[in-house]
């Protein structure tokens, strides 16, 4: 066990810390920008997935890291597009659609994968394609980290920011304003696909360079419990997915060690469950006193 404690103190395993952080800090900022705007968007997961797939595909193809990371970042994109069309302008209900996103997402990966590679289960060791390492670490991750600064800054230091804040605060009050929630909502949904579309990239790409059927296994929606817990904020929501990173990083750490970690993979999803119970509950409770604010 002073093994195990010993390693956790070690450069390797903050950068596999940093590793595991990475799509789900993507994930959670992209979701931050959503819940902002006052929308609980549960299709990450399959927004992750369907450009962690791509990115292998168009990538081992071009033979490009930089083109799969672009395709991902477009198919992303393409999906949030459909959320954003379902949801703002067929007025079809965020949960609902962000959960047929999640299956659409999943059946359609291993659709295409039947009929580009004629296997269910993974791409094929032909279609291989991995980002390269800067100073140990993805292009990925410095861009991650960043993306919190970004994040930070749009929100408090732009127009943009403002009326994201006012709409999820007040869609009425900004209404009345001049500022228009659909038009707010919706780019914060397309950067919310763009950003997730960077964590399916680096999921699929950091390591291995393959894609395997549901290979997100979850961290969508531990993507939703980091910004729930942050409160959709900048650092918070950083310092959330560090903490769900470094849950998963220690669990491999004790697979390695042949410690048994069941427990240690076990906390992420437990911690998630709590935190989409309590999301619902806040949700519900803020459209109560909503309604009723609008019939006093």
């Amino acid at each position: 066990m002073s093994d195990v404690l010993l390693q956790m103190f070690s450069l390797g395993f903050l950068g596999v810390v940093l590793l595991k952080t990475t799509p789900l800090l993507f994930a959670a900022i992209g979701g931050a920008f959503t819940q902002q705007a006052d929308i609980l968007n549960i299709g990450l997961e399959g927004m992750m997935l369907i450009a962690a797939f791509t990115a292998i595909a168009a990538g081992a193809t071009a033979k490009s890291w930089v083109v799969g990371v672009l395709a991902a970042i477009g198919a992303a994109l393409l999906i949030s597009l459909l959320y954003a069309v379902l949801t703002l302008l067929l007025k079809a209900d965020f949960i609902v659609v962000g959960i047929g996103i999640n299956l659409l997402a999943a059946g359609a990966s291993v659709l295409i994968m039947l009929i580009l590679y004629n296997s269910p289960g993974a791409t094929p060791p032909s279609a291989t394609i991995e980002l390269p390492k800067w100073f140990g670490q993805t292009p990925l991750v410095y861009l991650a980290l960043l993306s919190v600064a970004v994040f930070w800054f749009v929100l408090y230091k732009t127009p943009f920011g403002v009326h994201l804040r006012a709409v999820g605060q007040d869609l009425p009050a900004a209404t009345a304003a001049g500022i228009s929630g659909v038009r707010v909502k919706f780019v914060s949904i397309l950067i919310c696909g763009v950003l997730c579309g960077l964590g399916g990239a680096q999921l699929s790409m950091a390591t291995l360079g393959t894609f395997t059927a549901g290979m997100t296994a979850g961290r969508g929606f531990i993507a939703v419990a980091a910004l729930t817990f942050g409160r959709a904020r900048p650092v918070p929501t950083f310092i959330a997915a560090l903490i769900f990173g470094l849950t998963e990083a220690f669990a491999d750490l004790l697979n390695v060690k042949g410690v048994n970690s069941n427990l240690a993979n076990m906390t992420p999803y437990v911690i998630t469950v709590l935190a989409l119970t309590f999301a619902a509950w806040d949700l519900g409770k803020r459209r109560r006193v909503r309604a009723a604010a609008a019939h006093a």
